[in-house]
């Protein structure tokens, strides 16, 4: 919207040149995002404190987080504001991946919002029921991603990662693939954001990761330069990417151990179904296993915690999500926090290796 306002008095005032340039709106989405996130913050958490928007705690949580009960959550609703806005603002207006990215954003906000409403209102950790809310997610993502492939934006193929010519073709059997990153890297998202600042950190890291791939990708000389897939437009999402940067940081100033406000699935699965939808459209999904994958252990260990109760009647981990293991097993929760975000730096930086090692 800014982008076409100020693009159209370049003849009068020849500095606004520089609205063309992806970089610059790269730089502006993510700093706009970040100040209305971390400038409107205190007045929403003030807001959910009069509406009583307060934490409910899973009484077989570990002891330390009773503490928690009544912390306003629900903070993933301005997280929602802090990252569209910007992206309207800033973005081709014209560019189908952005919208088919947003509508996976606040289509998973929305149902974030009704299970977070029911957890609050109801008094327990139950929500939308789990069956219910896949179903949501998985139509949501085959409906975006079907249309996306009907319309020729985006093809049925997968580039594997670190290998210049391994590519499978799957046709309409994509949308099945695509629909399944998309929402388990969303479910994912939501079952690591357990402690105080856990999940939103790793969000940051892998969207700016997804910010520089899709530029690469939407790069015609960069992209034929490192061999990768080329995706005209797709370069746009970069501005999506730093939104979601942007956004999380003002967020996290808050969300930071002890924190003061959570996100609740209102944020954290529209964001984890934003990075699915980079991974996507940016031709780069198998990498969101490696740049993400703190996420993956997450995941993981909850499903390894079910299949081994019900298959021996033993559990793996003390408890599940695994870092709620290193919690009862005395790790205190900011070591727990930052340790997992320093592997996800890791992770990252081997993800982005696929950049010259191929």
């Amino acid at each position: 919207m800014l982008y076409w306002l100020l693009y159209g008095f370049v003849d009068q005032v020849g500095a606004l040149n520089v609205t063309r340039y992806l970089t610059f709106r790269m730089i502006v989405a993510l700093l706009s995002a970040l100040v209305i996130s971390f400038l409107l913050s205190p007045w929403f958490i003030r807001k959910l404190k009069t509406k009583q928007m307060g934490q409910v705690v899973r009484d077989e949580g570990p002891k330390s987080h009773f503490s928690k009960a009544g912390t306003p959550t629900m903070g993933g609703g301005l997280i929602l504001f802090a990252v569209a806005l910007p992206t309207l603002l800033w973005m081709d207006l014209f560019n189908p991946y952005v919208w088919l990215s947003l509508a996976i954003f606040t289509g998973y906000g929305f149902l974030g919002f009704v299970d977070d409403y029911k957890k609050i209102t109801q008094k327990n950790t139950a929500g939308v029921r789990g069956k219910q809310k896949m179903v949501i997610q998985v139509c949501l993502a085959v409906v975006v991603v079907a249309y996306a492939l009907a319309q020729g934006w985006i093809d049925g193929v997968i580039h594997m990662p670190f290998f210049k010519h391994m590519v499978f073709s799957l046709g309409w059997g994509y949308v099945v693939f695509a629909a399944f990153v998309i929402v388990g890297a969303s479910n994912a998202v939501n079952l690591t954001d357990g402690l105080d600042g856990l999940a939103i950190g790793p969000v940051m890291i892998a969207a700016s990761c997804y910010a520089a791939l899709a530029y690469i990708t939407g790069h015609k000389e960069i992209s034929q330069y490192l061999q990768f897939p080329f995706v005209l437009g797709v370069g746009e999402l970069s501005i999506f990417a730093a939104a979601i940067f942007g956004a999380s940081m003002g967020f996290l100033w808050y969300n930071a151990y002890p924190a003061q406000v959570f996100m609740g699935d209102i944020g954290s699965l529209p964001l984890g179904g934003a990075l699915g939808a980079l991974a996507v459209f940016s031709k780069h999904e198998l990498l969101l296993a490696i740049i993400g994958g703190v996420f993956v252990l997450e995941a993981v260990s909850v499903i390894t915690q079910v299949l081994s109760f019900k298959l021996t009647g033993k559990r793996v981990f003390r408890m599940a999500p695994i870092h709620h293991h290193f919690e009862l097993k005395g790790w205190a929760e900011p070591k727990v926090i930052v340790r997992f975000w320093i592997i996800s730096v890791v992770l990252a930086l081997i993800g982005l290796l696929s950049l010259k090692v191929r």
